[in-house]
């Protein structure tokens, strides 16, 4: 039997694992039947959907398996969570959705086609089914006017390390978008400090009046977020079981697979703390080669969060 695309795989998933989800249980026949596809290459596709999840896939998984000829799915924590998307990626998101759509066995009723509907709704799709997507998020243009009018504002703000959104007052100095994100670097008075933020991690944004603080000598322009000279970097050797830092975070260089697929990637650290978090969650699939004096801070890591459980 010829192997099918893995675009034509990954679309009928698209389509079948909702289906699979609301069900609970469905034999294997049945499941084969209704997306038209034969049993061994569904089996084949299900087994890969079970070793799927988000980084660094410890209980991140989708929970499906196969038990005496009936698939057994349920519902994921990572499906649980709501998702945050930008309007760029919410239209994909919507196209892709649609396309999958047409294949055999979608269900119009189904879970899938349901969540589409209301992605269309919230981009405000109207009635002819044209969708106006503007790439620019609306908090982009919002605090360039403050950087241009000298205006304070005060934010919610997500960081990747706490639990819960901080609220900020930043004067905005400059606005722009490096490696697919948009970027505001800002006085922030919470720290007193020149800091730059992710602007999609921004929950919400109201005016607080005229600026307090002068603007510094020196700030980083388009394309220079992450210059050399401006923020540490950090050399790794990655597994390719580790390969998923690649594609989440910004990169300098990778390096060729060797012998054993591992690669050399070069990365900005743009703090100690955030270095060490990745080489934890990363583990036994990475190894720090520069700089020399970060060498043993995963070590370090791992020896403090282990006294706490003493």
């Amino acid at each position: 039997m010829s192997q099918r695309p893995a675009t034509e795989r990954l679309r009928r998933l698209l389509v079948m694992l909702p289906w699979l989800m609301e069900r609970g249980e469905v034999p294997v026949a049945e499941a084969a039947e209704r997306f038209r596809i034969d049993e061994a290459s569904l089996v084949r596709d299900l087994e890969l959907v079970a070793m799927c999840g988000l980084p660094p896939y410890v209980d991140e998984m989708i929970d499906l398996f196969i038990d005496e000829g009936v698939i057994v799915t349920g519902v994921p924590r990572l499906f649980t969570r709501p998702l945050r998307l930008n309007r760029v990626e919410a239209f994909e998101l919507l196209a892709a959705g649609r396309a999958a759509m047409n294949l055999p066995g979608a269900d119009p009723d189904g879970a899938l086609n349901r969540g589409l509907l209301k992605v269309a709704r919230g981009l405000g799709e109207d009635d002819t089914g044209v969708v106006v997507v503007n790439p620019t998020p609306v908090t982009v243009a919002t605090l360039t006017d403050a950087a241009v009018e000298r205006r304070r504002v005060a934010v919610s703000y997500q960081s990747h390390t706490a639990d819960a959104p901080s609220e900020r007052v930043l004067t905005p100095y400059v606005v722009a978008t490096a490696h697919g994100k948009w970027y505001v670097v800002a006085h922030d008075d919470r720290s007193g400090e020149v800091r730059t933020f992710r602007v999609d991690r921004i929950e919400s944004v109201v005016d607080a009046g005229p600026a307090e603080v002068a603007a510094p000598e020196e700030l980083p322009m388009p394309g220079e977020w992450f210059a050399e000279g401006d923020v540490a970097r950090a050399t790794l050797l990655v597994s390719p079981e580790g390969r998923w830092v690649i594609e989440r975070y910004p990169v300098d260089a990778v390096s060729e697979p060797d012998d054993l697929g591992r690669c050399t990637v070069r990365l900005p650290v743009t703090s100690e703390r955030w270095l060490e978090r990745l080489l934890v969650r990363l583990g036994p699939a990475v190894s720090l080669l520069e700089p020399e004096s970060m060498r043993n801070l995963a070590e370090r890591a791992a020896t403090r969060v282990l006294a706490n459980y003493r």
